[in-house]
């Protein structure tokens, strides 16, 4: 019988003396794809850095047994841990922008992968490089060597990292959420090259998601890890067909469902855009003349009604972001663009600002959003300060606990500061900040994409119950179609800065005309199912 290539038996982790994972064991057979799943802070991440012992800080592991291609880690000199990291087990980080070094091209960053194994040099080491850059599926490798990180799209710094892992054809991938900051087509696209590389090369694959539908149509084997401990494990087609914790239930039936209320005929019109653009100058030379513009919105029209989400999709650079921007006047543009009738294209900053309380936007990040100097109550009040400067205290503070309160969090948390919170309660405070002004628009810019999915479906529930209380109008931008169709009532795809298709929610993701809509829709639904199952094999 095969020995399994890697082995975690009774691990335990912990930073300084708080064990934040106990008792993890499972297995990786050669050639296999195991899936290591669970919500943030389930233990997922330290466990993967702990096969290769890239524990930072004060984490270390006091109790287990790790053996990775007959080495036992935890034990290792740190000559044998060299041959290991990089030659016999490769590892894809979550982030690859802050992964990969902003200072050196990654040309150099895929040579110093190379060269700490095999003494290559010069021509040699430079086709290699542009070997594994090609393999990865970076387009016109040899022209890309000497690009820096910042020059290149997310996909492709993802491609990059994959090729630099890949650089000493390694037994076994660890691959850490991959995906999770990828469009949808660019996730595909990486999820079938990890498998096509995994079939030709014959490698293993430890796959650290929170997004099941990956695990369903990649993994062989997945493991189930909930507050540091393995909850369940098994086959996929087992674990997902019978699963028998209540945890893995819950994390199966957690995918946002349903539809939003219907709209009224007769509701009125709260927002509209015509012919709105957003070009960019590109300037060039010593005196930095414009010698061209980027089109990121190029003559779009949009609108929504009170009580309506009209969802934006599209991939990364297509316009989705700038045009919300540009409708609430955060951004500057030509065009018509009118707010409860009125036209607010030209207004002066002192009349715009009074209708800034009724156009609201909760952006995507909710770590970078909040003021880390400011407590929840302070963040959910400030804007009763700007824009009700003569509200007193007591009054203030109460429609801060009611704001709090109707998104679910308890008044008494408004003490505490984001760092307090969990990712899931930072969203919240700051869809209470939005909603504490009364207003009539909100735009929600990727609102649950730094989420796990099981408060992804709670936050979704929220909105729509908060849209149906206030009949808020919501312009919801995206590029997880999941969430979109659960919340939007019409969907806009964005592509090039322009709208290609636009339509009622189900009707558009049930039957897309445009290719570009269909491929959104396949990457996004599984509608090539056959395709999807020839990926995993």
């Amino acid at each position: 019988m095969t020995a399994p290539l890697l082995s975690v038996e009774n691990l335990s982790v912990a930073f300084g003396a708080k064990t934040v994972v106990r008792g993890v064991t499972f297995h990786v057979m050669p050639g296999e794809t195991v899936a290591l799943v669970g919500e943030s802070g389930s233990g997922k991440s330290v466990t993967a850095l702990s096969c290769l012992r890239l524990l930072s800080g004060a984490g270390h592991n006091p109790a287990g047994r790790i053996t990775l291609d007959g080495v036992e880690v935890l034990r290792a000199p740190e000559r044998d841990l060299q041959r290991l990291r990089g030659g016999v087990a490769g590892m894809v980080f979550q982030e690859p922008m802050t992964s990969l070094n902003p200072l050196h091209s990654i040309g150099r960053q895929v040579s110093e992968a190379i060269t700490l194994h095999r003494p290559l040099s010069g021509e040699a080491l430079r086709r290699e490089c542009v070997d594994r850059l090609a393999r990865a599926g970076l387009p016109n490798a040899a022209e890309r060597l000497a690009a820096y990180p910042h020059q290149l799209s997310g996909g492709q710094r993802q491609r990059v990292m994959i090729g630099a892992s890949l650089a000493n054809d390694p037994k076994l991938l660890i691959a850490d959420e991959p995906t999770t900051a990828l469009d949808v087509t660019i996730q595909a696209q990486i999820l079938e090259l990890l498998a096509d590389l995994k079939r030709r090369l014959g490698m293993a694959l430890l796959l650290i998601t929170h997004d099941l539908s990956i695990v369903k149509r990649h993994a062989d084997r997945v493991v189930v890890m909930k507050d540091g401990e393995v909850v369940e494990q098994g086959p996929v087609a087992e674990v997902f067909s019978a699963p028998k914790h209540p945890y893995t239930r819950m994390l199966l039936a957690t995918e946002p469902k349903g539809r939003p209320a219907p709209v009224p005929d007769t509701a009125p019109e709260v927002m509209r855009g015509e012919g709105v653009k957003v070009h960019f100058p590109i300037r060039r030379g010593l005196m930095r003349r414009t010698v061209a513009h980027v089109r990121a919105v190029d003559g779009v029209e949009v609108a929504v009604r009170e009580g309506e989400t009209l969802g934006l999709v599209g991939e990364s650079g297509s316009g989705k972001t700038t045009l919300g921007l540009a409708l609430i006047r955060m951004e500057r543009s030509e065009g018509t663009i009118r707010f409860e009738g009125r036209d607010i294209q030209g207004l002066p900053r002192g009349e715009l600002r009074p209708l800034r309380a009724r156009m609201q936007i909760v952006f995507q990040d909710p770590y970078g959003s909040l003021s880390p100097r400011m407590t929840a109550g302070e963040i959910v009040g400030e804007g009763l300060t700007v824009h009700q400067p003569g509200l007193r205290g007591p009054e203030r503070d109460r429609l801060v606990a009611a704001a709090l309160e109707e998104v679910g969090l308890d008044p008494a948390m408004a003490a505490r500061y984001p760092h307090e919170f969990s990712g899931g309660q930072r969203q919240r405070i700051a869809i209470a900040r939005a909603l504490v002004l009364k207003p009539r628009l909100v735009v929600l810019d990727e609102p649950t994409s730094a989420l796990d999915v099981s408060v992804q479906a709670q936050v979704v529930e929220l909105l729509r119950g908060l849209q149906e209380k206030h009949r808020l109008a919501y312009l919801f931008i995206s590029h997880d179609l999941k969430v979109v169709r659960a919340m939007a009532h019409r969907i806009c795809v964005m592509k090039d800065g322009r709208i290609v298709e636009q339509g009622d929610a189900v009707a558009l993701t049930e039957n897309p005309r445009e290719a570009y809509t269909r491929a959104l829709m396949a990457a996004a639904f599984e509608l090539r199912a056959a395709e999807g199952e020839a990926v995993r094999s």
